[in-house]
């Protein structure tokens, strides 16, 4: 308590402030806090529709912020001021109205027994909920755990990323404003090791969210296991296939291919079909879903290699404050690092560049659109998690082929595919072993469409109902029928 640390200017390398370190007993006077709330104050037992009306007027107020909001993730997290203020913060404001008007839709159901007896089912709120968001996607991250967990009646701490803590703290301050009730959301800055491991292991936290990488999933599960047997919610690390057919307009098929290795603005919009000027994508690599291994079907690949190199060039990296940028910084001087490091892997275990490859500037965490052809499929960079503007392109000749290629990774988290044939969009849609499939798009989402992962990409859903669902328990009550004329 009473320590601080750093959080840095992605386009500089520079101290934008000094923010509070919070430790273990910090966590534990918010633990205290949202127990409290949780336990004997108004919020849970509040009616559905009183709820609501909390968080409509909370998404109100963010409205009014959109330009502070949109700022501190400029300059905390590098990304884009134009795209912050138009779509990312707007969406935060849409994803907590859905929330809002599904707080009063929550219901249980009648049983059929097969007996004389009569059973109905309640869905309650889980009780306080840890929720551990990463620096890729600080406010939309925030709410996709947040708001659904505010729906359902939880009480909950928030420890944003150590990298992007700025808008997080703003966030509570407006809740504060909305008039949420003292308790119910808790903003606690910190380290992972620390705070973060802090929530994992208390014994009075009920739900951990985390969403970050695999590696430290394990750990949240371990210390869930190990405390409380809290439940765990995870959404990790993807190294996620776009398989493009000998039928895919190449035009089309290029612009999807860079979209899904250099997009980072989650835009809960659909994309398909709006790749055009009007829609300028703002982007900079550091996204779990991106599509950083292209598989291209013979038939097109050299036409595709040359399209892709062509349209590489129109990605401008700078400034996030520049509406002319397109591609932002890395978040910190290591992610910085980490990337260029398995470009230079690339290049030694044989890849050829492409596009790309070097740093950009001679200050802040700038790297150029990065494409490899020439690619094995157990080079590092087609096997690991990059989390950066480094994209693997590969051919394939068969439809089999190319399944057994996207499945090849221990991820699952998404896919995409794009064909003009609807039995091979069929057929590859249902043999790929991920969450989320885009056919003909690529980030197409929406607040009302779930996503997660399979195998190591993790389990749990965000956004639709099913992830107001996970901040609910199912409590089953059943009494005695005597003397009724049927069952």
């Amino acid at each position: 308590m009473g320590k601080t640390f750093e959080t840095i200017d992605p386009r500089t390398g520079e101290v934008i402030a000094r923010v509070a370190e919070g430790d273990k007993e910090d966590v534990d006077l918010a633990v205290k806090a949202a127990r409290k709330a949780f336990d004997d104050g108004p919020w849970p037992r509040m009616s559905g529709a009183e709820r609501g009306r909390i968080m409509m007027k909370y998404a109100d107020i963010i409205d009014k912020h959109i330009e502070e909001l949109a700022a501190l993730d400029a300059i905390d997290a590098g990304k884009l001021f134009s795209w912050g203020k138009a779509v990312d913060i707007p969406t935060v404001a849409r994803l907590i109205r859905y929330y809002a008007g599904a707080a009063d839709k929550i219901h249980g159901e009648v049983l059929k027994m097969s007996r004389e007896l009569h059973g109905y089912t309640l869905r309650e709120p889980i009780g306080v909920a840890g929720h551990i968001i990463p620096w890729n996607f600080p406010s939309s991250m925030f709410f996709m755990m947040s708001a659904p967990a505010l729906a359902a009646g939880c009480t909950m701490i928030v420890k944003p990323a150590e990298q992007t803590p700025l808008s997080a703290l703003f966030y509570g301050h407006l809740a504060k404003q909305a008039g949420m009730p003292d308790g119910v959301i808790n903003v606690i800055t910190g380290y992972g090791p620390t705070a973060g491991a802090a929530i994992a292991s208390h014994m009075d936290i009920d739900k951990v969210c985390f969403t970050g990488s695999t590696e430290v999933g394990r750990k949240i599960m371990q210390a869930a296991a190990t405390s409380n047997l809290k439940q765990v919610s995870l959404e990790l690390g993807g190294k996620s296939p776009l398989l493009i057919f000998d039928d895919a307009d190449v035009d089309k098929a290029a612009d999807l291919a860079l979209l899904g290795i250099l997009y980072n603005k989650a835009n809960m919009f659909p994309l398909c079909d709006q790749l055009n000027d009007e829609f300028r994508l703002k982007c900079r690599g550091e996204i779990c879903v991106a599509s950083s291994r292209v598989f291209v079907q013979e038939g097109i690949y050299d036409e595709f290699v040359k399209k892709l190199k062509e349209k590489a060039k129109d990605w401008v990296v700078g400034d996030p404050f520049d509406p002319r940028s397109r591609l932002g910084p890395q978040v910190d001087k290591q992610q910085f690092d980490k990337i260029l490091s398995y470009i230079e892997h690339g290049k030694r275990e044989g890849a050829s560049l492409l596009t790309g490859g070097k740093p950009v500037g001679k200050k802040g965490y700038f790297i150029e659109p990065t494409v490899f052809t020439d690619v094995k499929e157990d080079m590092m960079i087609a096997t690991d998690e990059i989390f950066g503007p480094v994209m693997s392109l590969m051919k394939f000749k068969t439809i089999d082929e190319a399944i057994k290629k996207a499945n090849n990774t221990k991820y699952g988290l998404a896919a995409g595919i794009v064909t003009k044939n609807l039995d091979v969009a069929n057929t590859v849609s249902r043999s790929i072993r991920a969450g989320t499939i885009w056919i003909n798009c690529y980030f197409a989402f929406d607040q009302d469409c779930s996503y997660g992962g399979y195998k190591m990409s993790g389990f749990g859903r965000h956004l639709g109902i099913e992830a107001l669902h996970k901040f609910l328990q199912v409590k089953s009550v059943v009494t005695p029928i005597y003397n009724s004329p049927w069952l």
